[in-house]
């Protein structure tokens, strides 16, 4: 049981700030972490972690990032042969801010990642058929995003789709055939132009997603928990309740987390409970990929909350 995540790495540049500073003026931030990132790797990681077989497709520079990106995904044993080396371009980074609050503002350069193109995805066909699930998120193109779900379409491997950064732009005709569709509260808003301040506006934003095609929608809201949409109705999962110290990666985590419980045992809310678990832990402990705990360390959590 295979999964394949299409999709973006970046380098995680984290400040850890007291707060931001104004324009021309320089202050100085309490702490600094570098560390490998990136919405794709990020949920390849987190899926690897809790015991995936996984394969990544991306593209990375030949900076002094690249090498180092492909080694670090490597090390968990995640599949690397469709990942590749973009001659003259940089890798992708994201320079993250995060405040007293736990709270987190992020910019992202694509880099490299902007070459992952839908040939790429057609000269692996033969691999990629082999997968149960496809990964995909928007920090590539939105043609290759686009290629993906129809490829996942044409051999019958169900696609998820995380829609961050939210992009304006995203047609839901396009994106229909999707099993799972898996935005945050403000992507979920970005894309239907609806409120989602509360559970009921959650509930019929989502509901718009599913009258246009798409089966599942599952919707990450931090400390308000999650929130299965489809059309036999709505089910919501209680968040567990950590001490945050850095919430960077989290819905990387509950995405990666999911995809491979839900293809390990194709219970939705079982696997969404699971991922809940593997998103706070991840929220208790700083940077991205860094902060994902083990299975052992997972299941013990889960065992303490019962």
């Amino acid at each position: 049981m295979t999964i394949a995540v299409i999709g973006s790495n970046m380098v995680d540049l984290i400040s850890y700030i007291e707060r931001m500073p104004n324009k021309g003026e320089t202050i100085e931030a309490p702490d600094f972490s570098l560390g490998c990132g990136g919405k794709g790797a990020n949920q390849a990681v987190a899926a690897a972690k809790c015991g995936a077989k996984v394969m990544m497709m991306t593209k990375v520079g030949d900076d002094i990032f690249g090498p180092n990106t492909i080694k670090n995904l490597e090390s968990f044993g995640i599949d690397t042969s469709l990942c590749s080396i973009v001659p003259n371009m940089s890798s992708g980074v994201a320079p993250i801010f995060v405040d007293p609050k736990s709270q987190n503002s992020i910019l992202i350069i694509k880099g490299a990642n902007k070459e992952l193109k839908p040939q790429d995805i057609d000269a692996a066909e033969d691999k990629l058929k082999e997968c149960e699930l496809i990964i995909l998120q928007l920090e590539i193109s939105l043609d290759t995003v686009y290629h993906a779900i129809e490829f996942g379409r044409k051999h019958g491997i169900e696609v998820l789709l995380n829609p961050a950064p939210a992009d304006p732009n995203l047609s839901l005709e396009k994106i229909s055939s999707c099993a799972f569709f898996m935005p945050n509260e403000s992507e979920l808003a970005t894309l239907t132009k609806m409120p989602v301040d509360t559970d009921e506006q959650v509930l019929a934003a989502g509901n718009k997603l599913i009258e246009a095609g798409i089966k599942n929608v599952i919707v990450t809201m931090g400390s308000r928990g999650s929130m299965l949409i489809n059309k036999d109705g709505h089910n919501k999962i209680l968040p567990y309740k950590v001490n945050a110290i850095d919430t960077s990666g989290a819905g990387d985590a509950f995405i990666g987390s999911f995809s491979k419980y839900y293809v390990e045992h194709h219970n939705i809310l079982e696997a969404m409970k699971v991922a809940s678990a593997f998103a706070a832990l991840s929220v208790t402990r700083r940077g991205t990929q860094k902060s994902y705990p083990t299975i052992d360390e997972l299941n013990a959590f889960i065992a303490s909350q019962s």
